[in-house]
């Protein structure tokens, strides 16, 4: 009887285990009983810009649950993101690797896509942690080491206090734990994208992903892949937090025009047809199996809805319309290769330009045998324009040689905040929020006290413009330059200049890169506005809350743009003297000792006698030969001689 209860016993507890395991992976309860599963979504979004181009913005999220387990199992969220955030105690991380800089005047600079997704070239990386504050520096250089080996960078450069600072207000999220940092020259290639793809649950073998084709991705106009981390409270102690894992990638591309058979005055009017093959050479065959919801978006901004309005109307001569999903989606303006599942319309409630318009495609519904290949023909020519941040910013260099020179931030209006100010606008109380944020690395010695501001191509007061300031001073070998400014503009302005001179010190010779001739990075500049938010309201509905995508649109963060990476020309040495000297040096040294040695160890009566031997060894067999002969026949002649006489 007990033989026979032993193996029942071992069955239980090993159904037991696998009940533990499953429950583990695949969840744990909430304080309201309800099960809380990791979960991951997949979203495409797809935007005509005006200039011939398209945008395409991939955005994959995948969420962990806070847990009780230490020793966590995951089933979806990636295992090495959820190690890296308990280890160092991330509280929110961003990293970004960027080819190709934003085009802010053609591509906008209002949407949320480019104030959250526009990052500056090369590699950019910020953090906050829920460490106590002599630790922070510690958990920052351990996870620049964890992400260079994750990803395959050279973000390990980052370690080092000369290359991040701590900003204190005028960058979002301000935090007192918070540490940021950049690499401008770092260069993307696949090597930093398969491992970002790893990441994804199918990877890039099934759902949407299956669109990231690298020779297509690397020859577009811009590329930008980025993460985003955000540890979520558990609310309770002794839990794990939860993680909400945000990846995206944004890349600008020039389809390939398939227009036949028709023909316009001006080329610059006509938009080229696309479609995702001719895009991305592949098409979508279904969805990741572990996926939530998998949907593809086509975004309309607000500047073309209105210049299709408007065609339309002039082409119809009717009195206007009221303005619905149906009317809007009969037009003759262009036409859609699938009909889609749903249309949203933004409320527009500050914009002046009208509404955006967003069709939603559900993937789940398309198969292998049935693949899905959005195409968008263009049946009239069309021109509008992105809708602009509220001022232009530009950073370039002025001064001349390899001693001094200065720093220009140039601020022109777009005409937004007269829209958006309205009646205010024109009153002279009104004022125009802009924070700068700026980090000079060290070997650039800006002096602080030259800051000068110009309005209106006037010079003003520095108590006038800017409402407050925190400067950081940079310290020799140790850390960089730091600079935040709230500058107070009229509503009105027109442009706006910031300048600041600063000289340039000399490095070690163990400090120049390999390619030190090319000159040195300075950091891009941020510029944002708090007083205006880039979002997008859509009629709230289960549709719109389930999506990741559309609730990250709806979200108020502000607007916020980057500047151009500067380039420094510094005192370089010539790198080629040392080694030019050394061989000189050891080739008169060679020819000197050489020639002493030879005239202290030569023998004269040696080296005559070895010059002897070596004339007797050059002869040949055959002279020997005749010399023996000759001398036996003269002596036979002279022996015969004298038997005659």
């Amino acid at each position: 009887m007990a033989l026979l209860q032993r193996p029942f016993f071992v069955l239980l507890l090993v159904l037991t285990h696998q009940f533990m395991q499953y429950w583990i992976a695949f969840g744990s309860v909430n304080e309201e009983g309800q099960k809380q599963e990791e979960e991951f979504n997949e979203e495409l979004l797809l935007k005509p810009l005006p200039d011939r181009k398209v945008l395409a913005h991939f955005h994959f999220q995948s969420s962990a649950p806070p847990s009780t387990s230490n020793g966590r199992h995951h089933h979806i969220f990636p295992k090495a993101i959820s190690q890296l955030v308990q280890k160092f105690r991330v509280k929110e991380m961003e990293l970004s690797f960027t080819q190709g800089r934003w085009n802010y005047e053609s591509w906008g600079g209002f949407d949320p896509i480019p104030s959250s997704n526009a990052k500056p070239p090369g590699v950019e990386l910020w953090a906050v942690f829920d460490v106590p504050q002599h630790q922070i520096d510690a958990s920052w250089q351990n996870l620049t080491h964890t992400l260079s080996g994750l990803f395959c960078a050279s973000i390990n450069f980052l370690e080092s206090t000369t290359t991040y600072s701590a900003p204190e207000w005028s960058f979002p999220p301000a935090s007192g734990n918070l540490r940021y940092g950049t690499l401008p020259r770092e260069a993307v290639c696949t090597e930093n994208l398969t491992p970002w793809l790893k990441l994804l649950p199918c990877r890039d073998k099934a759902g949407i992903a299956v669109l990231l084709d690298r020779p297509s991705i690397y020859r577009g106009f811009y590329h930008s892949q980025r993460l985003h981390l955000t540890s979520t409270g558990s609310g309770s102690e002794g839990m794990v937090s939860g993680i909400i894992l945000e990846q995206t990638l944004t890349v600008v591309l020039q389809p390939n025009s398939q227009r036949a058979g028709m023909a316009y005055a001006s080329e610059r009017h006509i938009q080229p047809s696309w479609s995702l093959t001719s895009i991305f050479g592949k098409q979508v065959s279904g969805t990741c199996v572990l996926a939530k919801s998998s949907n593809v978006y086509l975004l309309l901004d607000r500047g073309l809805v209105a210049e299709l309005e408007h065609l339309h109307k002039e082409n119809e001569k009717s009195a206007e319309n009221g303005f619905t999903s149906q009317n809007f989606w009969t037009k003759p303006s262009f036409e859609l290769s699938a009909d889609p599942d749903r249309i949203f319309i933004e409320e527009n409630s500050l914009h002046s330009k009208g509404s955006s318009v967003l069709y939603k495609f559900q993937v789940e519904k398309y198969s292998e045998s049935e693949p899905f290949d959005l195409s968008l023909t263009w049946k009239i020519p069309v021109v509008w324009l992105s809708q602009q941040a509220p001022l232009h910013a530009s950073r370039f260099l002025m001064g001349s040689g390899n001693e001094r020179g200065a720093i220009a931030i140039s601020l022109k209006s777009t005409q937004l905040s007269e829209g958006f100010m309205g009646a205010n606008a024109d009153d002279e109380r009104c004022d125009l929020q802009v924070n700068v944020f700026q980090v000079v690395p060290w070997y650039v010695k800006v002096y602080f006290h030259s800051l000068q501001v110009f309005v209106n191509q006037q010079p003003k007061a520095i108590s006038d413009i800017i409402e407050k300031i925190h400067v950081s001073p940079s310290k020799d070998k140790v850390s960089p330059g730091v600079m935040e400014m709230v500058l107070k503009l009229p509503c009105k302005v027109n442009s706006a200049a910031l300048t600041i001179e600063f000289d340039k010190g000399f490095l070690h010779i163990d400090e120049y890169p390999p390619d030190a001739n090319q000159g040195f990075d300075i950091p891009s500049a941020i510029i944002s506005f708090p007083n205006f938010h880039a979002s997008m309201i859509f009629l709230k509905d289960d549709s719109v809350n389930k999506s990741p995508l559309l609730s990250k649109f709806q979200e108020k963060s502000p607007v916020m743009s980057y500047t151009e990476a500067l380039l420094v020309p510094l005192t370089t040495p010539d790198f080629s003297m040392p080694y030019n000297v050394i061989t000189i040096t050891c080739t008169v040294f060679a020819l000197y000792f050489g020639s002493l040695l030879n005239v202290l160890r030569r023998r004269v009566a040696e080296e005559e006698r070895f010059l002897k031997e070596k004339a007797a060894k050059k002869t040949g067999r055959l002279s020997l030969l005749l010399s023996k002969l000759s001398a036996k026949l003269r002596g036979a002649w002279n022996e015969g001689s004298l038997r005659v006489s």
